[in-house]
């Protein structure tokens, strides 16, 4: 590979930028995919990458998913993502903090970011000493913004009420099983929304504490993180990390929905036909969890009140709606339809 260009997920980036700072051991990557509709909007992501293309790879495809999640949202926001990679230990410092707030303000608000896996609201408040292009930090009650973990559950769940009430007919989650991949922020939201409605869960986490801990919460059982793709159930939800659809994790799916909160599920596009092929509803990820996204942006623009996050988080089902609506019509996967749809919405269709 040659150069940034190169890279299979590189999408015409508006801007790829690469920070170390000596004397804090930081190390990042800022990545704004599109500034059509407005300043790159995304979480920074905390995490031990085994190779660094790896985590060059995780910006580039987290950015491109922002520019569309944002756009189909309806919000005034391009697409932006970070990733600072961490070291096997984690480490994480109050200067390497400092020195990232230092690194997103020096891009003049090209860049806004909030919190995704890693990072915290306690984070951000250190970052937030640094830069005023941030979201996500502490609000009064009743404001639109803080930790959007449970505002994207919110969405995810009534996402996959859609799902459910198009393929399956049925108006409440109660008496079915839904296999939860995950049991960070996001999982557990859903799984606390899915249990009051009598669903019955399978969770699996590669934290298997946390995993058997929310199992006890929401009165559910735990299955190994290697199996939970292939439990029989009525949903799946991936609510952990990325690319686990892959030709053959598609193929031993035994479920009729895919519809959760982790971002970039598809391992490559044509997973979206072999999805479609096999006659299982998908939820587009960036459709379904943009919850978080339209409550920290609202923050970040200072418009509203958290009964206008939900009122506008409560518009994803039927934007999903729309999408499988014309995928029937079409017979393109839902996927391709909703990527289409993005790409017109940036000015790229």
């Amino acid at each position: 590979m040659d150069s940034l260009w190169d890279y299979p997920d590189f999408d015409g980036h508006e801007l790829v930028h690469f920070v170390t700072d000596r004397k804090s051991g930081l190390r990042a990557i800022i990545a704004v995919h599109s500034r059509y509709l407005g300043p790159g909007a995304g979480g920074t992501r905390f995490w031990h990458y085994a190779e660094t293309g790896q985590a060059v790879a995780d910006a580039l495809r987290l950015s491109r998913g922002m520019s569309f999640k944002n756009a189909m949202a309806g919000l005034p926001m391009g697409g932006g993502k970070a990733v600072i990679l961490a070291d096997e230990a984690r480490t994480k410092t109050p200067e390497m903090l400092a020195a990232y707030g230092k690194a997103i303000d020096g891009l003049g608000g090209a860049y806004v970011t909030a919190e995704d896996v890693g990072i915290s609201v306690a984070d951000l408040v250190e970052v937030a000493k640094q830069t005023k292009y941030i979201s996500g930090l502490p609000v009064a009650s009743g404001r639109a913004g803080g930790d959007p973990g449970p505002y994207t559950s919110y969405g995810v769940f009534l996402g996959v009420k859609a799902a459910v009430k198009r393929k399956l007919g049925k108006d409440s989650l109660a008496g079915l099983h839904i296999a939860i991949q995950g049991a960070g922020s996001v999982a557990s939201g859903l799984a606390r929304h899915a249990a009051a409605e009598g669903a019955r869960l399978t969770i699996a986490d590669v934290d298997s504490a946390k995993a058997e801990a929310l199992a006890r919460e929401t009165g559910g059982t735990t299955n190994a993180p290697e199996a939970i793709m292939n439990v029989a159930a009525d949903v799946l939800s991936p609510c952990a990390l990325g690319a686990i659809l892959t030709p053959e994790s598609i193929a031993a799916l035994n479920v009729p929905i895919v519809a959760g909160g982790a971002n970039n599920q598809l391992a490559t596009q044509a997973e979206g036909d072999r999805i479609r092929d096999r006659g299982i509803l998908y939820a587009p990820d960036y459709v379904i969890n943009a919850g978080g996204i339209i409550n920290v942006a609202l923050e970040y623009l200072g418009e509203g009140d958290e009964a206008q996050v939900r009122s506008r988080i409560e518009q994803i089902p039927g934007r999903l709606e729309t999408i499988w609506d014309e995928s029937d019509a079409s017979g393109r996967n839902a996927a391709d339809v909703a990527d289409d749809m993005a790409r017109k919405l940036i000015g790229r269709g």
